[in-house]
């Protein structure tokens, strides 16, 4: 008899147990799987309601708000493998879009010094963040939602006391504005579809993203701190480190969203951004991260925000009140979070080589 209870001879010798394990440690080895399975199951719902999802236009529509998800979604994949949240990133983005017209139009600044001030503010939150959550242990669920309150309270009170108002306009008239433009603002036009640069910048953070975490040795200690940081640090990875490096990235991503909103619209309007945040956080978990950290892909992340996007622009053109795509995103987000905890269990169950 085998380890497994079954004949060792004969036609039935573990065959089946073995290609079933097979199967499983590849799909478990691949986070964004259900992400790429959500997406065509979207795609096969709402293509036949709303032939237009196909379009040009309906392409460039779906594609332009994936990027801006997108790219806040794949940092915080990033955090997420790692074990922590950051309820800030949306703040950060609407502050640091704040800071850079309020610097150009209030201060004088030119375009690009506007924006490297913005960014540096953008990283110091992000260094107070990860130094916060490493020396105090206070959960990072809190330590960013504090951050983000003290964010929302600066930017909305500070800029209506600098402009008497919470807007500011007349942005593209600054010193480097035009360069900034083609940098951040640069759009193709495909048939009816205009396809901005944002897709670009989604598409070259995600490669960069996928090949930290699965090709570099800081990778390895983003997955070793997610999954066991007491372990990781005995090894001698620097947990302290990877972490603070990590919500410095999350925050100079809400500095690129933020940035390519004020460049696009040429002014800017102070709100609130947690719900951004959510929506960063909900995308990522969508795409196979799991919330109690060690496991996910910035793939899983990027096609998460894509199937968020394409079923939002689907309620859109097949007619529907917006309401449902709440409900449509509640259904969705409670299924990812089934899949994530029986991903959990079978990862603590399937032995991994």
């Amino acid at each position: 008899m085998t380890a497994d209870g079954l004949p060792s001879f004969g036609h039935h010798t573990a065959v089946a147990p073995a290609r079933g394990r097979r199967l499983l440690d590849g799909a478990l080895a691949r986070p964004s799987l259900a992400a790429f399975v959500g997406l065509a199951v979207v795609l096969a719902f709402f293509v036949p309601q709303a032939p237009h999802l196909l379009s040009t236009g309906g392409l460039a529509s779906a594609l332009d708000a994936a990027a801006l998800l997108g790219i806040g979604g794949v940092a915080v994949a990033l955090l997420l493998v790692s074990g922590h949240f950051d309820l800030s990133i949306g703040m950060v983005s609407v502050g640091s879009a704040l800071l850079t017209g309020v610097l150009i139009a209030e201060a004088g600044w030119g375009t690009w010094p506007a924006l490297a001030g913005s960014l540096a503010v953008a990283l110091l939150v992000g260094l107070v963040n990860g130094w916060l959550v490493v020396t105090t242990g206070v959960p990072s669920f809190l330590v960013t939602l504090a951050t983000f309150l003290v964010l929302q309270g600066v930017a909305l009170a500070g800029t209506r006391s600098l402009t008497r108002s919470v807007r500011v306009d007349g942005l593209d008239g600054a010193p480097g504005w035009s360069s900034a433009a083609t940098v951040f603002g640069s759009t193709v036009q495909v048939g009816d579809g205009r396809f901005r640069v944002s897709l670009l910048w989604w598409l070259l953070l995600t490669v960069w993203a996928s090949w930290v975490l699965w090709r570099t040795r800081f990778g390895n200690g983003v997955f070793a701190v997610g999954g066991a940081r007491r372990a990781a640090r005995e090894l001698g990875v620097p947990d302290r480190r990877t972490t603070v490096v990590l919500y410095c990235c999350t925050a100079a991503a809400g500095w690129l969203v933020g940035t390519l909103g004020v460049v696009r619209l040429g002014g800017v309007q102070a709100s609130t951004g947690l719900g951004t945040a959510i929506e960063f956080i909900v995308v990522a978990v969508i795409g196979g991260c799991l919330l109690t950290g060690g496991y996910g892909s910035a793939v899983g992340a990027a096609v998460g925000a894509l199937l968020y996007a394409t079923a939002r622009q689907g309620v859109v053109l097949a007619g529907w009140d917006a309401r449902w795509f709440e409900a449509f995103l509640g259904v969705l987000l409670l299924v990812a979070l089934l899949a994530n905890g029986v991903v959990r269990g079978r990862l603590r169950a399937v032995p991994r080589s």
